[in-house]
């Protein structure tokens, strides 16, 4: 059986377009996305320094506001526990030998004790 071969003298050259783009042009479109996304990336953690420095802010002036609080506090127990210990005791008493204001330590202790 005879081999088929090509024509005498060759086919003719055929002029076929390469498929796709240029591999420039892939590389070019790969940074241009790659540059966007570090973009939006670097101005997101630029965003979030930003809202934690305003955090750290609102939290420091918000100090003496809180403080303030926690002393009003201290001295509503601190008379509530005179008028309880005066009545009870019939007269005002000093822990100290000082009139100086010592602040107060409350220990929480549990209630149920487990063994």
């Amino acid at each position: 059986m005879a081999q088929d071969l090509p024509p005498q003298g060759g086919y003719e050259p055929r002029n076929l377009p390469a498929r796709g783009y240029r591999p420039g042009y892939y590389l070019l479109g790969m940074f241009a996305i790659m540059g966007y996304g570090w973009y939006k990336y670097i101005k997101g953690v630029r965003e979030l320094n930003e809202l934690g420095r305003e955090k750290m802010w609102s939290r420091i002036h918000l100090i003496p506001m809180l403080q303030a609080e926690n002393d009003r506090d201290q001295v509503r127990r601190y008379w509530a526990d005179q008028d309880r210990e005066q009545e009870l005791m019939g007269k005002k008493t000093k822990i100290y030998h000082s009139d100086r204001f010592v602040r107060p330590t409350y220990s929480i202790t549990p209630t149920n004790i487990s063994k």
